[in-house]
């Protein structure tokens, strides 16, 4: 509904108008203050007025904030802290404001001292609201000794002694995904900011599954299209490089997700250790993106016309963007979307060389309907499970020499096709659950 929408998107202006009552309340205090003195009496005629706007912008603030609580997966009980605490605030400050009218002073006069030191009290709540407030946003220990005496993680002295969960994958959980998932704010009640609660998950269950990217769903939700409902990080927030995808990625796969392993433990693999070598400063950073500038595929293009991309949206793929130069590209076609393969062909072949990671997985498509996955050159990654397949697909697949791994389950492939699959000296891995060879 549109007017629930607008709703939800006003519950944004909190964060701008919850600094107005700050600025006018201090204010207020402040010439009360100073009234006391000779100089500067005269100040005392304003306090009325600024408690005044105070007090509808703290009813404002307190307003929108509870529309921004509606959609915002906070801690309860630090949210109603702070619901409480800001409520109050309003409250007390539109009573203050009360105080000073002439109909008010007629009946019940209050002694200056006392207006002073309620006024005082005022901006101690508003401060307790605001710590509050502050933790739900950045997490109940923003501001605390704790944070004060809180020792960083020494850096490694180099890759070797590197470990790839405490050194590398936590970090980048921290810095791009904490913000909504840690403790008071646990947005599908999700923590990130430690491997407890990474492995206990959140509404959707574990984060990640050991050894199991496809059963991630915390990979799922990084490697959706950005215009997915379900892509993480959400709300605009800066997106997961394409390094940082696979170094997640690989501590999930490769090192089935647990702590204290180091980056030298693990299978010899270049590209991920150039990777790891690039995030910890042992190696050169791309100027680009930040990214480590990969030389294994020196004929991807370097960019495309955007337009493409749109007709692969257009006709109903969804598209990840990998790495920004050369253009990389992630592309998925939804499971039973209907497409039919010629359509899906027609938007795919112009960015032929860009697209390194492919699923059409559970579309109905045979041997015939993908007559262009050789034109794919630098596919590195593609699902055909749940297709009709035979092992005529594997010709193809054989001239793919990029190709690293292959998802056919619950297809027609035999031994006989797998065993030609061992021409390519590329792919590494083959998964073949449910299919005739098994």
């Amino acid at each position: 509904m549109i007017l629930l929408d607008i709703f939800t998107f006003s519950g944004r202006l909190h964060p701008l108008i919850v600094h107005l009552p700050i600025g006018f309340i201090l204010l207020a205090l402040l010439f009360n203050l100073l009234s006391y003195s000779r100089k500067f009496e005269y100040l005392k005629q304003v306090v009325p007025l600024t408690l005044l706007a105070g007090f509808v912008a703290a009813v404002s603030a307190a307003v929108f904030g509870y529309l921004l609580s509606l959609k915002g997966d906070y801690d309860a009980d630090a949210l109603n802290r702070h619901k409480v605490s800001g409520i109050s605030l309003a409250a007390i400050a539109g009573l203050l404001y009360f105080s000073t009218t002439r109909f008010f002073l007629k009946e019940i006069p209050v002694p200056r001292p006392l207006f002073s030191a309620l006024l005082t009290g005022l901006v101690v709540l508003m401060s307790y609201s605001g710590h509050q407030g502050a933790g739900l946003t950045h997490g109940h220990d923003y501001l605390t000794m704790q944070v004060l005496f809180k020792q960083e993680r020494p850096k490694p002295a180099n890759l070797e002694n590197a470990l790839l969960f405490e050194d590398v994958v936590l970090p980048v959980l921290q810095a791009k995904c904490a913000a909504c998932h840690r403790n008071g704010k646990r947005k599908g009640d999700l923590v990130l900011e430690d491997l407890p609660g990474i492995l206990k998950g959140g509404k959707t269950g574990p984060a990640v599954q050991p050894g199991n990217l496809d059963s991630s769903e915390l990979i799922r939700r990084v490697m959706l299209d950005p215009g997915h409902k379900d892509f993480m990080p959400a709300d605009g927030k800066p997106p997961l490089s394409s390094n940082e995808l696979q170094l997640i990625s690989w501590w999930v796969k490769e090192g089935k997700a647990e702590p204290g392993k180091t980056i030298a433990s693990l299978p010899d693999t270049v590209a991920i250790k150039a990777m790891a070598a690039q995030y910890l400063g042992f190696a050169p950073v791309s100027a680009a993106n930040n990214d480590f500038t990969q030389d294994l595929h020196p004929d991807i293009p370097a960019s495309a016309d955007t337009a493409l991309m749109g007709n692969l949206r257009k006709a109903g793929l969804t598209v990840r963007l990998m790495l920004h130069k050369p253009l990389m590209l992630d592309v998925t076609l939804p499971a039973g979307s209907g497409i039919t393969a010629a359509a899906a062909k027609n938007a795919i072949l112009p960015l032929s060389k860009h697209i390194i990671w492919l699923n059409v997985s559970g579309n109905g498509f045979s041997d015939g309907d993908l007559d262009f996955l050789s034109a794919l050159s630098n596919l590195e990654k593609l699902r055909l499970d749940k297709n009709p397949v035979t092992d005529k697909i594997c010709g193809q697949l054989t001239e793919l020499k990029h190709l690293q791994a292959v998802n056919l389950n619950e297809t027609g492939i035999t031994s006989a096709g797998l065993d030609q699959l061992k021409k390519n000296a590329a792919i590494k891995r083959v998964y073949s659950w449910r299919t005739v060879a098994r």
